[in-house]
């Protein structure tokens, strides 16, 4: 009822009345389609809480590579990238880690992954555009907004490599 963007009937949200259908008609695409799990779409931005109940569902999980086993499954230089990379930081843990000081991210990356494809009609969270699409997690920035041109170019790299379909890229 608060996702004005996905459908807008003019509800009122915290106060302020939504204009109806100012938004992207997400009902009446959900009648055609909810997404596909064959739909793999990067988020490269301050990494997702892949633990989320409404991404855990939808996460990406690299079919090359066993999780925890501290090797190099899938030959592609990077030990146990299962959801995808952290960039920032070059290690295989790309959570988005909440940061609640002034001007710290506030989980960008997971909010990102939520619009995308937050589980839909579970009757918990949020619905997400597509309910079904499979979520890869590249982390290319700190909490502090930064990105470097370097991460961003290697996230895309990787995206490219393990065949994502869509980069989503808002930094």
């Amino acid at each position: 009822d608060s996702l004005w963007s996905l459908h807008n009937v003019g509800q009122t949200v915290n106060g302020t009345a939504g204009k109806p259908d100012a938004d992207i008609d997400a009902p009446e695409a959900w009648d055609i389609s909810t997404g596909s799990p064959s739909v793999i779409v990067a988020v490269i931005d301050s990494g997702i809480a892949y633990d989320h109940p409404d991404l855990a569902p939808n996460m990406w999980k690299n079919p090359g590579e066993i999780a925890g086993n501290g090797v190099d499954d899938d030959g592609n230089g990077l030990v146990d990238d299962v959801h995808g990379w952290d960039f920032h930081m070059n290690d295989s843990d790309p959570m988005d880690p909440l940061d609640i000081n002034p001007g710290g991210n506030p989980g960008h990356g997971t909010h990102v992954a939520g619009i995308i494809a937050g589980a839909g009609n579970n009757g918990t969270g949020i619905t997400g555009v597509m309910w079904t699409a499979r979520l890869m997690a590249l982390k290319a920035g700190g909490v502090d907004r930064s990105i470097s041109t370097a991460e961003a170019g290697s996230a895309i790299r990787y995206a490219v490599a393990n065949n994502a379909r869509v980069i989503n890229a808002s930094f």
